[in-house]
């Protein structure tokens, strides 16, 4: 009797392991192993590609506002103009190949506005909506390629670690970078020394923002040959930058005043261009005053600004968001079965030594803290307290004791 062979490699019984008989054939585990190698090759791209689609959660302008609404007070403009940009960025992901030659390029955003104001908070509530991975980067510690510090590609090296180093959901996040205004270019004037922390910084951003592919190192670090990197392509990774850009005021001043030599007493055009208000015609143009290079900022299209928040918005910002910080105290109390209440009064106190300070929505946190201390200490100690109200005598007599008002004292 003949040995039985496998009909596809022709080896015999005694030479495979397993050996799988058919109607009319037979084969062994070697060409199993093979066949099975074949099929998901030509299988699973098809498959990821289907999921990565499939995954994406795509939201209306109006509905991302209105969510952004829930957790941000006021900017209405700053969320009109980064719902529209991120939609539209989002949507040309999902566009059909075509032969019209017509292909939608993306609107990276920057955000100008005073500290506290909510850029990083915009940017992180938007990402929290649309699901996607998302990054917060410092502009302040990147540096030119080959100096101490770190290098542009160390951006996507978070966005990575994000996405759980899952190449093609990071090519579809979201990067916040913050401090942008911190690599403005010093002066106008060439230099024979390289601005290794500003200028140089902006001409290495340029190839993430347009859409390149990018070797990243996927520990982060300094690259050298023996490190294995990580290609990912920045085309459909959307860019938002922020800053405070202190005294961009100026330059907005300088351009609009437009008036003709001579002097005027003319109180309109005062108010028209208050000083408070002036965010609201940056352009542009006065970017590139400030110290930003043209080629950067044509990669951000979309320009918005967030105005200084005002005593009202401020006062909203303690009670009304969903993440507003009275709720946060009163939660943390309630762990502790604890009821705690805030009069209208200290409220407004709190809301008034932060426009004293100047330093935004951080400030309420600053002097929340400062006010909260003593009662945060004692009262889990106390086993019979059910109730805990915040008056504006409590609330007067511990911020003046406290370190942040002594300081202001010294100043």
């Amino acid at each position: 009797m003949a040995q039985l062979s496998c009909s596809f490699c022709g080896r015999k019984k005694n030479e495979v392991d397993i050996l799988l008989s058919g109607i009319n054939a037979h084969i062994c585990n070697y060409c199993i192993e093979q066949g099975f190698q074949v099929v998901q090759e030509e299988l699973h791209p098809k498959k990821k590609e289907k999921t990565v689609q499939k995954s994406f959660k795509l939201v209306k302008p109006v509905e991302m506002k209105h969510f952004l609404d829930q957790y941000v007070v006021g900017q209405d403009e700053a969320k009109r103009v980064i719902a529209v940009a991120v939609y539209n960025h989002y949507k040309r992901l999902t566009q059909p190949k075509t032969d019209d030659d017509v292909t939608i390029e993306k609107s990276n955003i920057i955000m100008v506005g005073e500290t506290g104001t909510g850029k990083t908070y915009l940017a992180r509530t938007i990402a929290k909506i649309l699901q996607i991975p998302f990054c917060i980067a410092d502009a302040t510690v990147i540096t030119e390629a080959g100096y101490v510090g770190e290098d542009v590609e160390s951006i996507l090296t978070r966005l990575l670690q994000a996405a759980d180093f899952d190449v093609a959901s990071a090519e579809r996040g979201m990067v916040y970078i913050d401090e942008i205004d911190k690599i403005a270019r010093k002066s106008d004037n060439p230099s024979i020394t390289r601005d290794v922390s500003g200028e140089g910084v902006q001409q290495a951003l340029l190839k993430l923002l347009e859409g390149s592919v990018v070797n990243v190192p996927p520990q982060g670090g300094r690259k050298h040959p023996d490190q294995k990197l990580i290609a990912v392509n920045t085309e459909n990774i959307l860019f938002i930058c922020g800053g405070a850009f202190d005294g961009i005021t100026r330059h907005i001043a300088k351009r609009i005043n437009t008036r003709p030599i001579g002097f005027s007493n003319d109180e309109s055009y005062h108010r028209a261009f208050e000083k408070d208000q002036l965010l609201k015609y940056v352009t542009a143009q006065d970017l590139k005053s400030f110290g930003l290079i043209p080629e950067l900022l044509g990669r951000l299209p979309a320009i918005t600004h967030l105005e200084p928040l005002d005593k009202d918005t401020l006062r909203n910002i303690l009670t009304e968001p969903k993440n507003a910080l009275t709720k946060q105290y009163g939660k943390l109390f309630h762990m502790e079965g604890v009821e705690l209440d805030f009069d209208e009064d200290a409220l407004n106190y709190i809301v008034d030594q932060a426009l004293t300070y100047k330093l935004g929505a951080r400030g309420l946190r600053s002097i929340c803290e400062a006010i909260m201390t003593d009662a945060m200490f004692e009262i889990p100690s106390e086993t019979d307290l059910k109730q805990f109200t915040i008056s504006l005598t409590y609330a007067r007599e511990k911020f003046e004791r406290s370190a942040f008002h002594q300081m202001k004292k010294v100043a």
